[in-house]
Parts: structure tokens; sequence; C-alpha cells
């Protein structure tokens, strides 16, 4: 079975900061309640002059620069998001323009919501086993901010916005193994119009927390049993960035040491689609990620959705 290689990665994090201080004016909090319970404290929100698309441009610039690759071999662009800055047409075909990408190739937007990363890599390697071309590049990008109630203390205190991008090749010497899933929920996280004709994020906390806790284990379990890998031989988790309590629990749950479930949360926020793909070029940057270790990626979200990956790096 070939496997993938993510060859370089990028991300982008807007330049206005919000403090859990900064919400406390806005609504009943603090900065005590909001990291005590979800490990945040700070997260990014667009200007005026941001959106989705420059977001993505700036993750996909730094992962193709890096790369260094022949752009005319890259034979597919797909972007994770439920936070394009229209409809239609979608984020990845305007990368495409901007990038000035050949004409010959799959161009399109994954919604998967908070999964949408690593449901964009079981896309996108299907995509590559069917192509002549030996690139593809998968992005996760986010503008939740915009879709806020910042009257309800239960979400607006949890998300941000940003984008994150890698550039991948197949690899044959590589390890790919995965699991997806999906059990149809329309309530526990939702995205819907109000009266007033704005969506919003509408989220059932405890509901939320409840599916996370169990699920995330199981399918990493699920996973390296497939792969006929021990959890202890894994090198690096890097989950979904939804709660630092969700983390701590799956880690204690896999009985895995919390130092191997990375973490940025306290910075970013829960990104949704963003966040592996911000988390996995910001642990590159920092120089986690080695030759030949074997990293577990792991989304979950609305739908309800949920998936892992394991790649060697």
């Amino acid at each position: 079975m070939k496997g993938i290689h993510i060859l370089a990665t990028g991300h982008y994090a807007p330049k206005k900061i919000v403090t859990n201080d900064d919400l406390s004016k806005i609504v009943d909090t603090s900065d005590e309640w909001i990291y005590t319970r979800t490990g945040m404290k700070e997260r990014h929100f667009c200007t005026e002059e941001e959106g989705n698309l420059s977001m993505a441009v700036e993750a996909t610039r730094q992962a193709l620069d890096k790369a260094g690759i022949d752009k005319n071999e890259i034979g597919a662009l797909v972007v994770a998001t439920f936070s394009g800055d229209c409809f239609v047409p979608s984020v990845a075909c305007l990368l495409q323009k901007e990038f000035d990408l050949p004409d010959e190739m799959i161009c399109f937007d994954l919604n998967a919501a908070c999964s949408g990363f690593v449901f964009g890599l079981e896309t996108i390697r299907g995509l590559m086993l069917q192509s002549d071309k030996k690139y593809a590049v998968l992005v996760g990008s986010e503008v939740i901010s915009r879709k806020l109630d910042m009257t309800d203390r239960g979400t607006c205190i949890l998300f941000g916005d940003g984008a994150g991008a890698v550039v991948l090749e197949l690899d044959e010497n590589r390890c790919y193994h995965s699991v997806m899933g999906c059990r149809g929920d329309a309530d526990v996280i939702s995205v819907k119009t109000d009266e007033d004709k704005i969506a919003r994020v509408r989220m059932d906390g405890q509901t939320t927390y409840k599916f996370a806790v169990s699920t995330v284990p199981q399918v990493i379990k699920q996973v390296a049993e497939k792969a006929n890998v021990a959890l202890d031989d894994i090198d690096l988790f890097i989950c979904h960035q939804a709660n630092a309590r969700i983390l701590d629990a799956v880690s204690r749950t896999l009985k895995q040491p919390k130092e191997k479930f990375f973490m940025n949360i306290s910075e970013y926020g829960n990104t949704s689609a963003a966040s592996v793909a911000i988390a996995l070029s910001d642990a590159n940057n920092k120089g986690l990620l080695k030759e030949g270790q074997k990293i577990m990626l792991a989304g979950f979200g609305a739908g309800k959705t949920w998936g892992a990956v394991l790649i060697d790096w």
C-alpha cells in the first residue's frame, strides 16, 4: 500500500489576537474560567481585510516555497473548510488561480467540519492514486469568527481563525493507515441560520465532550491495530485542537504520556478544519517531527464525523 510523504507544511493566523481578557469584556467570563475549562489563552480573528482565501494563500505559499517542487506536477488541490468567503466558487479554485497552477487538475472544497483535514488526507490520497501527476496540495482554512454569536459564552470563547497547508506526494516506502466514520447528526454541533438570517455556530458542549473522549481513543486504537503498530511506538499524536481537557482525557484512556500529544490550543483556540493542519505545521516548525517517526493524526467534529490516519514522517 502506497503511503504519503508530506514534503512541506505552512500555516497562517490573522494578526488580530483576541485574549480571554478581551472576551471577558464582552460576555460573562474570565481568563481563569476559560483557561481551566479549555486550555485556551488566546485566538486569532480576521480583520476586515482578511478572509478565508487570503489565509489559505499565505499558508499554501509557505508550503510551496519550502517544497520547491514543479507546480506543473500538482494534480489535485483540496481545501477543507465550511467558511469560504463565498458559496461559489470554491476556495480551492481561487487558490489555483492565485498560484497559476495548471488547468489539468482537480480543485474543490471539502466540508467535514473539524474532521475536514483528516478526511482531506483520505480524499487526496485517493485522488493521487488515480493521477499521473506527482504532487497534491491539501489546505485547511476557516474564518469562524464571522459565524460566532458573541453573546453565547458557550461558543464565542472557543473558536478562532487560521489556515494550514501541506504539499504531498505518494511514497511506497511510507505507511498509510486510516479509519473514518460518521454518525449523522444535525444538532450537537451546527452552523445554522438564525431568525436574523445570519448563520451562527451552535454547540452542545457536554455532548460534544462525551462524543470526543469516547470516539477519539477508539478510532486511534482501530488505526493502530490495522497498522499492527503498538501505541507505544507512535512518536507523536496530533489531534484536533478542540479542548485541552479532551486531549488530556484521550491520553489517559490510551495510557500514553501527555507529552506525546501536541497542543497549541492555548495560542489558536479551535480552528475547526484548519486545526490539525496548523498543529502539524507548528510542530514541524518547532523541530518536533523527525524523519522516520510515526505520526497519528486524528479529527472529530460536526456531523458527527471522526477519523484518524497513521503516517510515517
